[in-house]
């Protein structure tokens, strides 16, 4: 057991830090968001935030305050002056399941920078490639990382491109596969497998989400954060992806950004994130730090993403239980 341990961590520490290099080594600058922060550190789901408090009246920070689950919006503050940014740390996520691909706190390393939604697509590609390349090159994989002849063999077949599907042809395929599903619902990850069989089991993106704002799309079960860059060719929908791997499922969530301020604010107001925010007593004073830096310092056409390390580590190590992923797992029912 402490053997496998041992393993694990060696695995853990040697992708995080090349997964660290490979964005240094191509200009982005490193920066340190906060961890005890307002709604704007919120993904899609504000009911998932972890309240901070030193007391039962929220008097020490004078308002609610949380956990971070992201630090997208203060990287996207810095791209007009630094260009590419990323930043490491821990994601706290209220999750209600204890199962084999959730976890309470996380490592997730987050990009963002001035392009788009292809080069977004792109440095995912390049990434998970070279990270596979990496591990499977490592001259003691098996020995430090308790990899087997077959985990390094199928990390050296990793495509330098992935497969992709628009949401709409995965809803596609997935009734041709005989599911029960309809355009709007969100796409589990019984059904991720069922697409990863399609494709050999390699990585596949997901593309093209319904656009929540879209008239047409009140009722949709599909969530995403709010500030996804319509898509001008394919109305309807937004510049937005999930990269799906092997063991791990969704493991990156990616979009271009909103970058006008008039319809940043807009979106943010017609957002189910927004109402939640309002049911807990929040605003949008609680994204006024942002808008004033935006109002300050412009913003620029700009993309990113945030990698889930765990899963991108049940990836490479073959793991079908994200806490055998880990050196430290935490969840629900195990809090150490």
């Amino acid at each position: 057991m402490l053997m496998n341990k041992t393993q694990t961590a060696r695995l853990e520490g040697f992708v995080l830090k090349e997964a660290e290099k490979f964005f240094a080594d191509k200009g982005f600058v490193p920066l340190f968001p906060p961890k005890v922060v307002r709604a704007s550190g919120a993904c899609e789901n504000i009911n998932t935030l972890f309240e901070v408090s030193v007391d039962n009246n929220h008097k020490w920070f004078n308002r609610n305050a949380y956990l971070s689950q992201t630090g997208q919006l203060y990287l996207e503050a810095m791209v007009p002056s630094l260009q590419k940014v990323y930043c490491v740390g821990p994601s706290f996520r209220a999750e209600e399941k204890i199962d084999n691909r959730h976890l309470t706190e996380f490592t997730m390393l987050e990009i963002e920078f001035a392009g788009n939604f292809e080069e977004l697509l792109e440095y995912e590609e390049s990434l998970i490639h070279h990270l596979a390349q990496k591990v499977s090159q490592h001259p003691k994989a098996q020995e430090d990382f308790g990899l087997n002849g077959k985990d390094l063999e199928r990390l050296t077949k990793c495509p330098t491109k992935f497969q992709r599907f628009t949401y709409d042809q995965a809803i596609k395929k997935l009734e041709a596969l005989g599911e029960d599903i309809n355009w709007g619902d969100d796409i589990s990850s019984q059904r991720e497998k069922l697409l990863l069989a399609t494709v050999d089991n390699q990585p596949l993106f997901i593309t093209h989400y319904p656009d929540p704002m879209y008239e047409e799309h009140n009722d949709i079960e599909v969530e995403k954060f709010f500030n996804m860059l319509p898509s001008k060719d394919n109305p309807g929908r937004v510049l937005s992806s999930d990269l799906i791997l092997p063991f791990g499922g969704e493991a990156v969530g990616a979009a271009a950004r909103v970058h006008i301020l008039e319809e940043l604010i807009r979106r943010l107001k017609n957002s189910k994130m927004f109402k939640r925010l309002e049911a807990k007593g929040g605003d949008l004073d609680d994204f006024g730090w942002y808008i004033e830096q935006i109002k300050k310092n412009g913003a620029v056409p700009h993309a990113g993403c945030g990698f889930g390390m765990s899963r991108i580590l049940q990836y490479i190590s073959g793991k079908t239980n994200i806490t055998e992923a880990v050196t430290f797992p935490s969840n629900k029912g195990n809090i150490i």
